[in-house]
């Protein structure tokens, strides 16, 4: 079993995986020609993705 902790990670790692899915599959497409909303939803993947790999590194030390 894992600690509580853990178990936190992992789901925000979910939750984060399933942002980026929404940003990447429907948010950028939803955004039609507002250029402003496109750059938007741009840097918020850029975020999500590198939420994803933080989330992913520290889940891996406590797995080990």
């Amino acid at each position: 079993m894992f600690d509580n902790h853990v178990y936190n990670l992992m789901l925000q790692l979910v939750e984060e995986h399933k942002a980026l899915w929404r940003i990447k599959r429907m948010y950028k497409k939803d955004s039609g020609k507002c250029k402003a909303c496109k750059v938007l939803w741009g840097k918020m993947e850029k975020d999500k993705l590198a939420h994803v790999k933080e989330l992913q590194g520290m889940i891996k030390k406590h797995i080990k």
